[in-house]
């Protein structure tokens, strides 16, 4: 039998590519920033968290669970046996010439019931480890890291609760070179991450369409997934909350 050759060509695909490693990086240092977007600081960003490398199907595998987990069966047919009426055979069994009937509630006629419909009582929900979820939204935030997506504030504390400060704020941060569209998207622009929600800034963002504002305890791979930014209050409350998420 002869023997089969490998091609360069073919040893050149089959080499993992350095995205896809599986060893994480170092651990970096990334700019802190106050709310008028200046630079006051810098925090360390655990590799284990920020440095993970892609995982296309961990992280699909994990926001469709979770999508199918949320998701509430409301459309709901009867069946013929939970139709009105149907109780007497319509004509007899022979001599008519017609088809043979047992009830007017077959799926076949009028008013009778639905044949394979949806039903509410079907179960969506996906089981999900808890492990698999915590690496999934580990995965997203190295990769929000890497692409500049993610801001850290010192201290995301407004004021006033009112929209038109959380405005001029946001306006501020939008000065930080690589977040220029921060202030500008009309959708889905940033996720704020708090490690805990003050009324005053809860009031002055929630009547932002384009903003998310989320407890760092609360945050999950499909809410992240949602938005082009992640903007971190307080990071090492952050960093420390989401290390919890490891044990």
């Amino acid at each position: 039998m002869a023997k089969t050759t490998t091609t360069k060509a073919t040893e050149k695909t089959r080499k993992p590519s350095k995205r896809l490693s599986k060893t994480p990086t170092a651990n970096v240092d990334a700019k802190v920033y106050n709310l008028e977007g200046k630079e006051v600081s810098t925090v360390s960003l655990p590799s284990n968290i920020f440095g993970l490398n892609w995982n296309a199907d961990l992280v699909h595998q994990v926001v469709t669970s979770m999508q199918s987990s949320a998701r509430q069966p409301v459309a709901h047919t009867k069946t013929r046996g939970e139709v009105r009426g149907g109780g007497k055979k319509p004509w007899k069994q022979k001599g008519t010439g017609r088809a043979r009937h047992g009830s007017t509630r077959s799926p076949i006629w009028v008013g009778g019931g639905v044949a394979h419909g949806p039903r509410n009582d079907k179960d969506y929900d996906r089981k999900i480890n808890r492990k698999m979820k915590a690496k999934a939204l580990f995965t997203i935030l190295s990769e929000k890291n890497r692409d500049g997506e993610m801001l850290f504030i010192e201290s995301f504390n407004l004021s006033t609760p009112k929209t038109k400060d959380a405005k001029v704020t946001l306006a501020k941060l939008g000065n930080i070179s690589g977040f220029e569209m921060l202030p500008k998207r009309r959708n889905n622009s940033a996720l704020i991450v708090l490690p805990t929600v003050d009324d005053n800034t809860r009031r002055g963002l929630q009547n932002m369409g384009n903003l998310e504002i989320v407890e760092a305890r609360n945050i999950n791979p499909v809410t992240l997934m949602k938005f082009k930014y992640v903007v971190f209050g307080s990071p090492e409350e952050a960093i420390k909350t989401l290390s919890s998420k490891l044990n």
